[in-house]
């Protein structure tokens, strides 16, 4: 049940991240992350009101709110280093969160058995060969590389924070309301602040401005509600299996945005990057057979 989780998580993450990108090259960052995550807080609070989840209100919920805090600063960084490169560093570099929940796992008392660990070494190795290292070519800047971290660790974070903060269905509902709330209230902060300083909070007129906006909100809904399942699958995954395990398989999400972009843009592959989806792909045997 685990790896089936932790799996779905990596297919919606790989996916949501594959949306997010393609419409940051039309609308300001942290446009679609507040858009997106706006969507995602009506859809969410009608599932909590239809299904009760208000009395699944506890104490558990500051993790939700810690998560929803730390979640747009890693968004933000995350693009950020994606705008100053070079991608084939940042992405792999950024996938290294994953030592987040794993360490708190380890911390909490799991050992992963001998299967497992080298399932864990493989497709960490995976991972990173995944998003295509360039080995060669510019210099990554140091800026780049602090923005990249950050965003991992941050990730990584949410993915521990988010596991914490329910312990049934409905209150999983819950749960993933109140983190959304608090990515819109800060994300929307930010976005407020950007535009104070002068920054677009709309595409230029020349792009199509609000209407580009407007004519991108199912692809926006698909952004929000795919990382709130996400989150959701990743939730139960913990729940209900060693983190380390969930969080490896669920951090295969860079193969999967991979082959989206393969399949929809038509962008080729590296020899690397084929190497690391295969690693990753016996990685995952190793830890669901572990």
């Amino acid at each position: 049940m685990t790896a089936l989780f932790a799996l779905a998580t990596s297919v919606l993450w790989g996916f949501a991240d594959f949306g997010g990108g393609l419409l940051t090259r039309r609308i300001p960052a942290l446009t679609v992350v507040v858009v997106s995550q706006a969507i995602a807080v009506v859809v969410l609070g009608a599932i909590v009101i239809a299904t009760g989840g208000w009395s699944e209100a506890g104490p558990q919920l500051w993790y939700a709110v810690a998560a929803g805090a730390v979640g747009p600063v890693a968004m933000l960084s995350f693009y950020k280093a994606l705008a100053l490169g070079p991608m084939g560093v940042v992405s792999p570099l950024c996938s290294v969160g994953v030592a987040v929940p794993v360490a708190v796992g380890i911390v909490v008392g799991e050992r992963p058995g001998l299967v497992q660990t080298a399932g864990i070494a493989v497709a960490v190795a995976g991972i990173v060969l995944a998003g295509g290292p360039e080995l060669r070519g510019a210099p990554v800047q140091r800026r780049a590389v602090l923005l990249t971290l950050i965003a991992a660790v941050g990730f990584g974070a949410v993915m521990a924070l988010i596991s914490e903060a329910s312990t049934t269905l409905t209150g999983l509902f819950l749960a993933l309301f109140v983190q959304r709330v608090a990515n819109v209230l800060v994300g929307g902060g930010a976005l407020y602040a950007a535009v104070r300083r002068g920054a677009p909070a709309l595409p230029a007129p020349a792009d199509g401005g609000g209407s580009a906006v407007r004519a991108a909100l199912p692809a926006l809904a698909f952004v929000g509600l795919a990382d709130v399942a996400a989150n959701g699958t990743y939730s139960v995954a913990a729940q209900h299996g060693p983190v380390t395990v969930a969080a490896v398989l669920a951090s295969l999400y860079p193969v999967i945005t991979a082959v989206a972009a393969r399949g929809v843009l038509g962008e080729r592959l590296r020899a690397v990057q084929a190497a690391g989806a295969g690693l990753a792909l016996v990685g995952t045997v190793l830890l669901a057979s572990g």
